[in-house]
């Protein structure tokens, strides 16, 4: 019985040291959407393709609405746990390859969670740049999104990043100002008086639940379609 179970263990702990390098040998996560790149179409005449890019807070709204990206003609290309380096690094594949009329870009609480280092305010505001001015490049209108309030990560207690997202927001609020883009204001409707998302939009504190969502859909519905009439 030991026997087995040290094999067990053993089995276990190889598997578990495989996918880890793995997934370092593909860090932005690279192959996550390439099957779903292949079978999408180029977009027909007339058509508005509008791509959401993002981390999980994108990737879970399709899982918790499904009903949300379809019926609007959306298509989602957030992955959870991403930060803005990987981010950019897959860019060109999941959003410019797609040629996609609008981009909406949701991203940077991962960075300040440290997910895959220390990141400065900077280096979040620059690849967040970065990959608006790519879209611009391939004539992609461009959408930024505001970081959802936070008060603290559970999966990095004692972070409480509330005053760095107010100033990563007020940073994006510039830039989509300066360059004349729409700034997706999700951030005023739901942060509570810690400066964290409100407790009846979330469970974890982090990522919104179907209500959270509720809130945020007729708000970026309408950030879209003031974008595709500029």
């Amino acid at each position: 019985m030991r026997i087995n179970k040290l094999i067990t263990s053993l089995l276990i702990l190889l598997t578990t040291l495989i996918s880890k390098k793995l997934s370092a040998q593909d860090w932005a996560q690279l192959k996550h959407y390439q099957k779903k790149n292949t079978l999408l179409d180029l977009p027909k005449p007339g058509e508005q393709r509008i791509v959401f890019y993002g981390n999980s807070i994108t990737e879970q709204w399709e899982e918790v609405n499904p009903d949300f990206f379809p019926a609007n003609g959306y298509i989602n290309r957030g992955i959870s746990g991403q930060t803005t380096p990987q981010m950019l690094i897959r860019f060109r594949q999941d959003v410019i390859n797609l040629k996609p009329e609008v981009m909406v870009l949701l991203a940077g609480t991962n960075d300040l969670a440290g997910n895959t280092g220390p990141s400065t305010l900077k280096m979040i505001t620059d690849n967040i740049f970065s990959m608006a001015e790519l879209a611009r490049a391939h004539q992609i209108k461009v959408i930024l999104s505001s970081v959802l309030p936070v008060y603290d990560y559970p999966w990095k207690k004692g972070t409480y990043p509330s005053l760095k997202i107010e100033e990563l927001n007020k940073t994006i609020k510039k830039y989509c100002k300066k360059h004349k883009l729409i700034y997706l204001n999700y951030y005023d409707s739901m942060v509570d008086q810690r400066k964290g998302l409100k407790k009846d939009l979330t469970e974890d504190g982090v990522h919104p639940n179907k209500k959270g969502y509720q809130v945020m859909e007729p708000l970026a519905k309408e950030a879209v379609l003031k974008t595709l009439k500029n």
